[in-house]
Parts: structure tokens; sequence; C-alpha cells
């Protein structure tokens, strides 16, 4: 049942990442586009963690997953930063 969630939430931020990326071509916002940075970003985190628990257990790669998690919580932020006007 674990592999299926962890399978089945990369899917989903992957499916929010492609509606965010889509929504950005139409309309040319720029937060759109810094949102699906970080969603595609966490879709990539969510794999890891797939890997990381099921493919590969006694391989540690928790700081890497993590680290792809924080750069892309950053992306947002800095979007919603700078480009919310």
């Amino acid at each position: 049942m674990g592999p299926a969630v962890y399978i089945l939430g990369a899917l989903t931020t992957l499916a929010c990442a492609t509606l965010l990326f889509r929504g950005y071509f139409r309309a040319r916002k720029r937060l759109l586009l810094w949102s699906g940075l970080c969603f595609a970003g966490l879709a990539a985190s969510n794999f890891m963690i797939f890997v990381d628990l099921i493919m590969i257990p006694d391989t540690d790669i928790f700081v890497w997953r993590l680290t792809i998690a924080a750069i892309s919580m950053a992306l947002l932020i800095y979007g919603l930063i700078w480009d919310s006007r």
C-alpha cells in the first residue's frame, strides 16, 4: 500500500505542475510559472521518496530529497514576493 501512495503523491504533484505550466503558457502570468516550478520540484521530491524508501532502502537520500523540496519552496516564495503585483 505504501508504494502506491508514494507514486500517487508524485503523480498528483506532477499533474498540478502540468496544469500550472499550461496556465502559464496561456495567460503569461509569472506567478503561475513560479508555482509550476515549485510543484515540479515537489513532484521530483515525492518521486525520490519512492526511490529512497522502496527501490534502494539501504541508501539514505533523505538530505537530497529535502534539499529539492526546500529549493522548490524557495522558488515559490521568491515568486510570491517579487511577482505578486
